[in-house]
Order: structure tokens, then sequence, then C-alpha cells
């Protein structure tokens, strides 16, 4: 809930209901106009930024010392400060506790499979994260390849059967929703996938969340309340962390 705004700010407004997301959208760049890519100039994910753009600085301080902001967002705390184009507003009838999930998990599943992927009427679509799939197994019942290639995990086996699932007509899609652990490489051969590793060896891939209309939430969290398996408090944050690592839970 918004508590105050600073100057400038217009699009929200202090009681205002919001997510915030960490892949902002300063809604005047090619990317953000763009209905292909959420990759906005101004704030896209930069892990290692840490300050607010304005002025390079740290809205948090214990004992005197910097506390930096993390993906922009810093959204384990009771209060947070982040840019207007990292929150989007939403219906306030909509219940925090449930909407929230939006913010991140489920809404880069679906832009990767709607935003990206597009997959047609009638097209064969895999989606990597929902079990074990056998990828010779795919191969056959497709007649050789799906049309249509999702991964969701971040397991670095699971995206190279997802990229090597897709038929090799030129009409394949892949999306890599996952995020790889640091360190991890891929090698595919050179016309399926180039070998790509940012300065910080975190595995690059075109990943597409959706771009967030004015309002979302109201009925919506009828949907996605489903999707919740647990809920702690914030002083046993370490047991979500753990259930996350465990996959025991969302």
């Amino acid at each position: 809930i918004i508590e105050s705004v600073g100057e400038g700010v217009t699009d929200v407004a202090p009681g205002d209901h919001v997510l915030p997301v960490f892949t902002g959208e300063c809604k005047e760049c090619p990317h953000c106009k763009s209905a292909e890519s959420n990759m906005c100039d101004l704030l896209r994910i930069n892990t290692d930024r840490g300050v607010m753009i304005g002025d390079g600085k740290s809205r948090f301080s214990i004992n005197g010392k910097p506390i930096y902001h993390f993906v922009g967002t810093s959204t384990f705390s009771e209060y947070t400060v982040m840019h207007v184009g990292c929150v989007a507003k939403i219906n306030p009838e909509a219940p925090l506790d449930k909407v929230c999930v939006l913010s991140c998990g489920i809404s880069t599943g679906l832009g990767a499979s709607i935003n990206v992927a597009k997959p047609p009427k009638g097209s064969t679509v895999a989606i990597f994260g929902l079990g074990a799939v056998g990828l010779e197994v795919l191969a056959d019942m497709t007649n050789g390849g799906v049309d249509r290639s999702v991964e969701c995990t971040g397991n670095i086996n699971a995206m190279i059967q997802a990229f090597e699932c897709v038929h090799d007509v030129g009409l394949g899609c892949r999306c890599a929703g996952g995020c790889a652990t640091q360190g991890c490489r891929v090698q595919d051969s050179p016309n399926e996938l180039p070998e790509r590793e940012d300065p910080e060896g975190n595995l690059l891939w075109q990943l597409q969340a959706t771009h967030w209309p004015a309002q979302c939430g109201g009925a919506v969290y009828e949907e996605v309340e489903k999707f919740i398996t647990h809920s702690v408090p914030f002083s046993e944050i370490n047991k979500a962390f753990d259930l996350m690592a465990k996959g025991g839970g969302h």
C-alpha cells in the first residue's frame, strides 16, 4: 500500500494498492512501447545497482551503514522505497496475501507462454517444470519435435532438453522462464543455441514477463489462490526459503 510519493510522481497516490515488480517499466523507451520486449532501458533487471536511480543513493541503513536495494524492490521489509515504474496499481478489493503471487512467478510463466511463445491453435507445446518429460518420447509423439517449449525450472539439464525438443524446421519457439544458478553454461549446436554468458557468469535468456495492465487484481485472486501452498510469518522466512529450495512450496 502506497504510504507516500516523491516529487513528480503522478501514476500512484498514497493509499493505492500496488504490486512490486523488479522488471519495471519507464513506459517511454522502445522496449516499453514494444509488444515484443519488457527489458526496459531504465529499469531492466540489474542486480548490481542497489541504489535509487535519481541520486545513486540507498534509502536504507543500519547503524549508519547503507543497506542496498535488492533488485530494485527490497520487499523483505515492512516499508520499502521503489521507483514508480516498479509498482503496478491493482484493484484495492483484491486480497494482498493472494494477489501478491502475480508479482513474479505467475506473470513470468504466463508472459513467456502467451507473449513470447504465442502458440497458435493446434500447435504442440511442451512445458518443462510440471514433471518428468522424455525427450525421445516427445519427438515420437510430435513427428520430430514440438512447436513451442517453455522451461520453468532453472535446471540447466531441463533447459537443454526444452531447447532440444523443438523441431528444427525453423518454426519452433523456445522460451526459458527459469533462472539458472550462477556460473551455469550451455553449449548447443551453432544452429540451435549459442553459448551466452554475462560478466557475472549468469546465463542470459530472453526472459519475458507480462506487460502489466493499468489495473489488475479483483476477482483474479480466485485463480491464483490455487498456486499458494504455504503461508508463513515473516519471522520464519528462512523456513519459506527451505521449502522453495526443496520444491515443497510456493
